[in-house]
C-alpha cells in the first residue's frame, strides 16, 4: 500500500446514498415551507455537516426555520424515505482484502452526525472495518481540517503517511490544508474540474480503480 492509513468520505465515496440524500431534502424544504430545493443545489452540499450544509443550501433563512428543516430531513431520512442505499460495487471486497493487512489503517472522516453513521455501521456490519472515524458533529464541518488532525492524533501517523479519498472538494480541502496526500472520486457528487482545484494527486473514475491505485 502506498499509505499507513487511508481516510475515506462516506456519501458519495464509499456508499451510493446522494439519492436517498437528495430525495429527503427536498421533501424535507416542501415541508418546511421552502418549495422544492433544486437538485444540483442538494448535491453541492453533500459533505458539509448539517447545519453548515442548510445555510449553504439556503442563506438568510431564519434560525427556526433552518431548525424545521433540520428536523424534517432528520425525520424523512430515519423514518420516511426509502430510496435504496448500497455500498457502491466493489467497495466491500476491497475494503475486506485491505484489512487483511495487519498495519493498514483505514479510517472514515463524514459530514454525518455520529448517531447517522453508527446507525449506517449497524445496518451495513461495517463497524469494524475502520479503526477510527470522525463526523461533523463531534468536531468542526469540512473543510476545515480539525477532523482529519484528530483522526492522525487517535492514530498516531503523521499526515504524509496518509491520504484522504473523497468525491468532494470539501474532502480535499480538508487534506490540502494538513498538506495530507489526497485523492478525488469522480463517481460522487463534484466534477472533475472541482476536485482539481484542490491538487489531489490523483483522480480516479471508479472503486476498482481507486483501490488499484491505493495499492500502488
Amino acid at each position: 500500500m502506498r499509505y499507513e492509513l487511508v481516510i475515506f468520505d462516506w456519501d458519495g465515496t464509499l456508499m451510493d446514498s446522494v439519492p436517498r440524500i437528495v430525495s429527503c431534502m427536498q421533501a424535507a424544504g416542501l415541508e418546511a415551507g421552502l418549495g422544492t430545493l433544486p437538485q444540483p443545489d442538494i448535491e453541492n452540499i453533500i459533505g458539509l455537516g448539517l447545519p453548515e450544509a442548510i445555510e449553504t443550501l439556503c442563506p438568510g433563512i431564519s434560525p427556526e426555520q433552518a431548525e424545521r428543516l433540520r428536523q424534517a430531513y432528520a425525520h424523512q431520512f430515519v423514518h420516511v424515505d426509502t430510496t435504496p442505499m448500497r455500498f457502491f460495487a466493489g467497495v466491500e471486497d476491497h475494503l475486506a482484502r485491505l484489512r487483511l493487512n495487519e498495519v493498514q489503517k483505514l479510517a472514515v472522516a463524514t459530514g454525518k452526525s455520529r448517531r447517522g453513521l453508527d446507525r449506517i455501521f449497524q445496518e451495513t456490519g461495517s463497524l469494524d472495518w475502520f479503526h477510527a472515524s470522525r463526523t461533523a458533529d463531534e468536531t468542526r464541518s469540512k473543510p476545515h481540517p480539525q477532523m482529519l488532525q484528530e483522526l492522525l492524533d487517535e492514530l498516531s501517523i503523521p499526515a504524509e503517511r496518509a491520504v484522504m479519498v473523497g468525491d468532494t472538494e470539501y474532502d480535499l480541502e480538508m487534506a490540502r490544508l494538513l498538506g495530507m496526500p489526497r485523492v478525488g472520486v469522480s463517481y460522487g457528487v463534484h466534477s472533475p474540474e472541482r476536485l482539481a482545484a484542490s491538487q489531489p494527486h490523483e483522480i480516479v473514475h471508479s472503486v476498482d480503480e481507486l483501490f488499484t491505485w491505493l495499492q500502488g
